[in-house]
């Protein structure tokens, strides 16, 4: 019996049957894109584009993607550094355009309306909730940087200081101090 499925290993190997594994270069599917790739984006995903909308605090930056897309897969990391340093003043909420079920018509509050039919796509709306940026393919992280600091009217790139976080013991001596 062990005889026979080593032989069928190496048969199988030797005719090519494509492997299951999937990469981020490849349109394999692998597993729940959010999960797999933008692993903190879990926490930002508790709210919904209409509620989002309704908040007038915060701007919105909605990721529609697929999870078997390599342009996607590999966009990921883009979003997660717009996360880092956004995601407390903004809801990030990714939606796999698979989950868009078909309508004739889409409310403006709805994922399906701003859909142009291409992954990713990334749209951007304002803190009253209008879109102030809408493209598709790998958005360059520059070009939404630049968009989110106009909309928090933030000093651009060019002017303001490089980000840098605080150390652990740097907050602890303010904070006594």
């Amino acid at each position: 019996m062990t005889k026979l499925l080593l032989l069928f290993v190496v048969f199988s190997y030797c005719l090519g049957i494509p492997s299951a594994l999937a990469g981020i270069n490849d349109d394999n599917y692998e597993g729940t894109f959010c999960v797999v790739w933008w692993k903190c984006l879990t926490s930002t995903t508790k709210t919904t584009l209409e509620k989002s909308m309704a908040a007038s605090d915060r701007a919105t930056l909605l990721v529609l993607y697929l999870d078997d897309c390599s342009d996607c897969k590999q966009y990921a990391s883009a979003v997660s550094r717009m996360q880092a340093f956004y995601g407390r003043a903004t809801d990030i909420i990714p939606v796999n355009v698979d989950t868009i079920l078909p309508e004739l018509t889409y409310k403006p509050t709805e994922p399906g309306y701003y859909y142009k039919g291409a992954v990713p796509q990334v749209i951007v709306f304002d803190k009253a909730g209008k879109v102030v940026l809408n493209e598709t393919g790998q958005v360059p992280y520059e070009r939404v940087d630049d968009t989110l600091r106009e909309v928090f009217d933030l000093l651009p790139r060019t002017e303001s200081s490089e980000l840098k976080r605080r150390s652990f013991n740097e907050f602890s001596s303010e904070v006594t101090e």
